[in-house]
């Protein structure tokens, strides 16, 4: 079970609140590190995806295979609120989505396996660790592209581990495709705050897999799992900061990871 994500989930809301309480017109309205969108809407899509989870009849929701393509819809039908109004909705429906995604740590539902569109399939208690990663990397990596104290928010242990559990879990999935085109396998070495060992291999016939510690007969890319949010989701490339990997087959295979 992934309980603590939900202890981890309620800090970031504070800390969501507490930024976008922060915010002056002219930041709202800045372009963001999401293509096309302005601040205002990264804190649109954060609330519409409480709102989904909480109430998914009453939000105008994508029906593509897409997860992407589907959080632009709610967001797209908004543009036109005021700051004001988004905040509200994100008040609303923060409060309720962890509510919900609290429900889904208990069995049976904990359990129970469910196909995500294009992010995979995986038991429901682990949307909360989704939902963890969603705001960390929205509030440091997107605002905080733009708003520097946004990107100096702390690199929180508990939401890093819970940020962990959920790219780790879902890049077998995810990157599938592109993996296909790989054969080495990888560690992933974390550092720092919600770090940990981590090697990736292709499956023998079968999907890549993601275990906890090193094999020593990989090659190893050494980041923190603060930077691994940000180039595990194609952000920034991962040679732009730092990490060392001299492999050529390793690097195809970092190159193909891309966890939404």
């Amino acid at each position: 079970m992934t309980t603590a994500a939900i202890a981890a989930l309620r800090v970031e809301q504070q800390r969501a609140l507490a930024l976008f309480a922060s915010l002056c017109d002219d930041e709202w309205q800045a372009a963001s590190g999401c293509a096309g969108w302005r601040i205002q809407d990264v804190a649109q899509h954060m609330a519409s995806t409480f709102h989904t989870i909480a109430e998914p009849t009453s939000i105008e929701g994508g029906t593509s295979a897409d997860a992407e393509q589907n959080a632009e819809v709610p967001v797209e039908a908004r543009r036109s609120w005021t700051a004001a109004q988004v905040v509200d909705e994100y008040v609303e429906w923060s409060e309720k989505g962890i509510a919900a995604l609290a429900a889904l740590q208990e069995p049976p539902m904990a359990g129970t396996v469910v196909a995500l569109s294009n992010l995979g399939s995986h038991p429901l208690h682990i949307l909360g660790n989704a939902i963890v990663f969603d705001h960390y990397c929205h509030l440091r990596h997107d605002i905080g592209a733009t708003i520097g104290r946004a990107a100096e928010l702390p690199r929180d242990p508990a939401a890093l581990a819970a940020t962990a559990e959920w790219m780790l879990a879902g890049l077998p999935q995810m990157c599938a495709d592109a993996l296909a085109g790989c054969a080495q396998g990888v560690n992933l070495v974390f550092e720092g705050p919600g770090g940990g060992d981590y090697a990736l291999r292709p499956g023998d016939g079968g999907p890549w897999t993601v275990t906890s510690g090193l094999d020593p007969a990989l090659p190893s890319a050494v980041s923190t799992m603060h930077d691994f949010v940000s180039w595990g989701t194609k952000r920034i490339d991962w040679r732009e900061l730092g990490v060392h990997m001299p492999d050529v087959g390793g690097a195809r295979t970092l190159d193909a990871i891309n966890v939404i």
